[in-house]
């Protein structure tokens, strides 16, 4: 199910059959998918809430279902939209179903390791990441002298980044991780080449990431550039001491 202004047009190179709709076109999702007699379903991918604001275009279902939300926080429209789905038959299976091989290990990444200033902004913009999620804001923080300087909200991973590099300079520690109350059915953190680029652009050092529940898209290539850039990548499991900090 591809969305239009969202999708990118060449993964129908590499799948079996696309559809194409409009956000908010739930009625036509639906219809689709059980036409071709799909019971399991995956939810991957982007989507910017800013269009919300301006992309929607709501059919009777859309609509309805819209009339039905309390809530317009990111897990809970995920929530309905997969409940939604499920009384039609179509269960959401995790974020990672089959795609083991893309999730963050343990560990540096890189051939660079964090310094231990860099380990202590780290720790420290974890425990914020964490209460920045807790309330649903995102997941992804900036952090240089264990002074955040950036918090992620609509605008996504990429403009946190670029707006804190503003501020900090040069330097900056990007922390990105998974909402304490994550459904590990759907927007669970993920990264790319991409991420890299962004952070070479803004001189930030070091990208921190939750192991086992963070996506890396085309690692070889992402590592390639991480190690030409100096950045240092690590992946931390959620292991938070007495002082509510990660050990890293």
């Amino acid at each position: 199910m591809a969305h239009h202004g969202e999708t990118s047009p060449e993964l129908e190179q590499v799948v079996d059959r696309m559809h194409w709709v409009r956000i908010g076109q739930f009625g036509k999702v639906i219809q689709a998918l059980k036409c071709d007699g799909v019971e399991q379903a995956v939810m991957l991918g982007g989507m910017k809430k800013t269009h919300l604001f301006s992309g929607v275009r709501p059919d009777f279902r859309a609509m309805t279902f819209f009339a039905k939300l309390k809530s317009w926080k990111d897990d809970q429209i995920l929530r309905a939209i997969a409940d939604d789905l499920e009384e039609e038959g179509i269960t959401i299976r995790e974020s990672t179903f089959g795609l083991s091989n893309l999730v963050v290990p343990e560990g540096t990444l890189t051939r660079r390791e964090p310094s231990g200033k860099e380990r202590d902004d780290v720790s420290y913009g974890w425990s914020i990441a964490k209460d920045v999620g807790r309330m649903d804001i995102g997941q992804c923080v900036v952090v240089k002298d264990r002074v955040i300087v950036a918090v992620e909200a609509v605008e996504g991973t990429d403009e946190t980044i670029r707006r804190g590099a503003r501020l900090a300079r040069s330097g900056a520690v990007v922390v990105k991780c998974c909402k304490p109350q994550q459904d590990l059915r759907f927007d669970l953190p993920a990264v790319g080449p991409q991420t890299i680029d962004v952070m070479d652009e803004a001189k930030a050092s070091v990208l921190a990431l939750e192991a086992h529940k963070t996506i890396m898209l085309d690692r070889e290539e992402m590592l390639a550039k991480a190690h030409q850039a100096g950045i240092a990548i690590i992946g931390i499991p959620d292991n938070l001491g007495a002082d509510g900090c990660v050990t890293v």
